[in-house]
């Protein structure tokens, strides 16, 4: 079903496509990667409504400072056991700071804001990290420099960012909490800050491991500021739906899918793997519509869509640009920038 869908949309070809140099793939190989394009639309995808339950009975500091502890240490054990060296200190030093921008800035933005704002608009305005990524990108040294179509994506992106949280009603929408779409920004943007530092840090080869070290620091930073906020968790008020939803984020959102992204990043382009920027916003709204009762009105629907165009015309700017001059470049460590891009879900 999954195939024959992607066939008729004309994305099979496309997306198991593998990159120029390497040898042609074999229709089981084909098959798997679809699987995992399959993984990483749908599960990251409804990993928002995963948040918003989760945090229904659990604190959202403590909530997911316990995801990113359970998920790293499962993630440095295994890249462990396979063999991979023992990192440095200074690669704890740096992934200590990498895992404070991503886990504790974006997820804990996250976290806390889906407390007052739905889960498919966190979703959408997780969604703009490309444009905040783009724009940081531009004040480096002749990196990423800000060409017509990225001022498009971003004034694009960024309209769809101030329809969403507009405080009045428009086309018969309800309006969004401005102090939570203001703080998910904010996260959006550390986790951005986050993955353009890690873009040229070195850092072990591993990316099981560093994805389990930046986890593990991210996860302790959370919890310890669970503990300064007075985070309150009794294990008697803690539902079975919250619980079942944590034990998800950990085991699907943050091991099984970026197990499936990692992999995905060896076996095909990473413009490829970015499509699930435009995929995820849409299965998060429709998820949370349709098990969560949240609003889905023309003003959202319309907000998506120009936020979804503006990320489109900026990645389609980097895919034709920027992929062969990393190609070129010998590898001295691990770039976050493709691994962390999602994996805030």
């Amino acid at each position: 079903m999954l195939n024959s869908t992607l066939k008729s949309l004309g994305l099979y070809d496309r997306l198991t496509r593998k990159i120029p140099g390497t040898k042609p793939s074999a229709l089981p190989l084909k098959f798997k990667i679809i699987l995992a394009f399959g993984a990483i639309y749908l599960i990251w995808g409804s990993t928002y409504l995963g948040i918003r339950f989760a945090i229904e009975t659990i604190p959202p500091f403590f909530m997911m400072g316990c995801r990113s502890l359970l998920a790293g240490g499962v993630l440095y054990a295994w890249a462990r056991w396979r063999g991979v060296d023992r990192p440095q200190l200074i690669h704890w030093v740096r992934a200590a700071f990498i895992g404070v921008l991503l886990f504790l800035g974006g997820h804990g933005a996250l976290a806390w804001s889906e407390q007052i704002i739905p889960s498919g608009i966190a979703a959408i305005i997780v969604a703009t990290n490309p444009i905040w990524m783009t724009t940081l990108q531009a004040f480096r040294l002749h990196d990423n420099p800000l060409t017509s179509r990225v001022i498009f994506g971003l004034a694009i992106g960024l309209g769809g960012v101030f329809l969403l949280v507009e405080p009045t009603k428009l086309l018969n929408g309800l309006p969004v909490d401005p102090v939570g779409a203001v703080v998910l920004t904010i996260g959006t943007i550390s986790w951005a800050v986050g993955s353009v530092y890690s873009k040229n840090v070195d850092l072990p080869k591993s990316s099981t491991l560093v994805a389990g070290m930046t986890q593990l620091c991210g996860g302790g930073a959370l919890l310890f500021v669970s503990l300064l906020s007075r985070e309150t968790v009794s294990l008697s008020s803690v539902s079975v739906r919250s619980l079942v939803s944590m034990l998800y984020l950990v085991a699907f959102g943050s091991i099984s899918a970026l197990t499936a992204y990692i992999w995905l990043l060896k076996k095909t382009t990473p413009a490829r793997v970015s499509t699930h920027a435009y995929v995820n916003p849409i299965v998060a709204l429709f998820v949370g519509w349709l098990a969560g009762g949240e609003l889905l009105s023309q003003r959202i629907l319309f907000a998506a869509l120009l936020m979804l165009i503006g990320v489109a015309a900026i990645l389609s700017r980097n895919s034709t640009k920027r992929i062969p001059v990393r190609q070129k470049r010998p590898a001295t460590g691990l770039s976050l920038n493709n691994i962390s891009e999602e994996h805030k879900y």
